[in-house]
């Protein structure tokens, strides 16, 4: 890709469709109520988005996860978390209503509100972080995007890893998957090249098993039902 592609390229979107099918009226009406005091408003370009401003409350550290899809991973990790402030981001309106009723649930039951969503491009506002911002990470099964001519699109790139090592300090951690082998390939390609990075990984269960802190998501599920092999590539910051 030359240097005029590749900028082109930054400008573009690189997530699909945003709507689905219709949603129930009840969900409609929470997504609509909920959605405006969750939903993550990036600043102008050249501004910095301070993690704690979204939270009423004070956080230990603050999460990201890029493409969240129906958001059950990001939702058990902050139950399990309700000191830690999450950021996830994912573009499908579906998904994001099923994890907005989620968040409405359980904050009118009295627990925890420490999730924000963007619904917009994740490099818009991994930009917008101030380093060191993020403790952990987290990109897992993206969309694939198998046709060549779309693989600028895929979210785990040279670009976004070099945005990662700029928002997790040393001694953070960065997490993906992919059951598609031939993202796989490009996902270790991309792992091997980033010098901010070690892979923890020293035999094949290491990537093969997702590890018990590491809840489990709708999509891996299906995925393993298909037959698919789920690969989890667990990253330390150096």
């Amino acid at each position: 890709m030359s240097d005029e592609e590749s900028a082109a390229a930054s400008r573009r979107l690189i997530f699909g469709r945003r709507r689905g099918r219709k949603f129930s009226p009840a969900r409609e009406t929470t997504f609509a109520d909920w959605l405006p005091r969750l939903r993550i408003v990036l600043p102008p370009e050249g501004r910095v988005l301070t993690p704690a401003a979204l939270f009423a409350q004070p956080m230990r550290e603050y999460w990201v996860e890029v493409g969240f899809g129906d958001g059950q991973h990001l939702f058990a990790l902050a139950e399990a978390n309700p000191d830690v402030g999450f950021l996830g981001v994912e573009p499908y309106e579906p998904g994001v209503a099923k994890l907005v009723s989620r968040i409405a649930a359980r904050v009118n039951a009295g627990g925890a509100d420490n999730i924000r969503i963007l619904t917009d491009d994740a490099r818009l506002l991994l930009k917008s972080l101030p380093d060191g911002s993020i403790a952990r990470g987290f990109t897992l099964f993206p969309d694939p995007w198998p046709k060549k001519r779309h693989q600028w699109r895929r979210i785990v790139n040279t670009e976004t890893l070099e945005q990662w090592a700029r928002l997790i300090p040393p001694g953070g951690a960065l997490r993906l998957a992919t059951d598609v082998p031939d993202y796989q390939r490009w996902m270790l390609r991309h792992i091997l090249a980033a010098p901010r990075f070690d892979w923890l990984a020293e035999t094949s269960a290491d990537w093969l098993r997702r590890p018990a802190d590491w809840p489990a998501s709708k999509y891996e599920q299906k995925a393993i039902s298909a037959g698919r092999t789920p690969h989890y590539y667990r990253l330390h910051r150096v």
